[in-house]
C-alpha cells in the first residue's frame, strides 16, 4: 500500500522526480554529448589545417589550401581558380569521407 502511494505520479510521488531526471539524462547522452564531441573534433581539425591540404567545404566544394589568413582561407579549385572561405566552412566530416572514397 505504501509502495503504491510512493510510485503514483499524480500524487507527486517519486516518479514525479525520476521521469524528468531520466529525460534529462537521455537528452544529455544522446544529443548534447555527441554534439560537443563533434564540435571539439571540428575545432581540432580546423587548427591542424595547413597549406597544401586537400579539403571539402560544407557546401561540397573540393580544393587545395593555397593561403591561410586569420579570417579567411584561399582554396585553389583548379589552376588559376581561387575562392576565399571562412575557416568554419571547411568540414572535417566531408573531408574525411572524400579522402576515404579517393583512397579506396
Amino acid at each position: 500500500m505504501i509502495l503504491m502511494y510512493i510510485l503514483q505520479a499524480d500524487g507527486g510521488g517519486i516518479l514525479g522526480f525520476v521521469f524528468p531526471a531520466l529525460m534529462l539524462g537521455f537528452f544529455y547522452f544522446f544529443f548534447i554529448r555527441p554534439q560537443i564531441k563533434k564540435q571539439k573534433e571540428q575545432a581540432a581539425f580546423s587548427n591542424e589545417l595547413k597549406k597544401g591540404d586537400e579539403v571539402v567545404t560544407t557546401s561540397g566544394i573540393i580544393g587545395h589550401i593555397n593561403k591561410m589568413e586569420d579570417n579567411a582561407i584561399t582554396l585553389e579549385l583548379d589552376s588559376k581558380t581561387f575562392i576565399r572561405v571562412v575557416p568554419g566552412a571547411i568540414s572535417k566530416e566531408m573531408t574525411d569521407q572524400y579522402k576515404g572514397k579517393v583512397k579506396s
